[in-house]
């Protein structure tokens, strides 16, 4: 049975276009579905970086606390076959529990890591499906600072295989930039 991760990032809870979004993929895809909310999780911080690079077997009962939601945000993302994300877009950029899930999840040695070539990501053979709202943002504009910044930090822990379902122009006509989106939805394979 294929196992998905969905990532709800928006602050609008069920209002949320996004959050319908990757209800739909997530049931198109079928199979056993792990939610997790990131609009709980922390920023990290200076005890967190600290604890990211002490090596694992000289890590403190503190530091090992520190990481353990990262460890357990990981574990999800590694045992996934599918990541669905919600990207709502707010002020031309991704949400900040989106940023602070990305954060959390990008691990020097776990998602990661640093080769005399550059960064190599560690996490691969995974499909990713992001569900981009704006409110006027177009996807791919000038303006739109998510969807590129989003394509980059999967790449760099090594998820590639990324599609996006875009809503655009949400403030202008909401049913008519979801029903655009629907259909994007309808088109993906299962």
């Amino acid at each position: 049975m294929s196992k998905t991760l969905r990532i709800i990032s928006s602050i609008k809870g069920p209002n949320s276009v996004t959050t319908k979004l990757t209800d739909t993929i997530a049931s198109k895809i079928g199979g056993e579905t792990v939610n997790r909310d990131a609009t709980s999780i922390p920023l990290i911080d200076g005890n967190w970086i600290g604890a990211a690079y002490t090596p694992a077997d000289q890590r403190s009962d503190a530091q090992k606390e520190t990481l353990a939601l990262s460890d357990a945000l990981i574990a999800e993302l590694r045992d996934a076959d599918t990541i669905v994300i919600g990207a709502p877009v707010y002020n031309f950029g991704v949400t900040g529990p989106l940023k602070a899930w990305i954060d959390q999840i990008c691990r020097v040695g776990e998602t990661f890591r640093y080769t005399e070539n550059g960064p190599e990501g560690l996490l691969s053979g995974k499909r990713v499906i992001v569900a981009y709202a704006s409110g006027g943002v177009p996807l791919g504009s000038a303006y739109d600072l998510a969807s590129a910044y989003i394509k980059q930090v999967l790449a760099f822990i090594g998820l590639t295989d990324v599609t996006i379902v875009a809503a655009e122009g949400v403030a202008v006509d909401e049913a008519a930039a979801v029903q655009r989106a629907e259909a994007q939805i309808a088109e993906l394979a299962a």
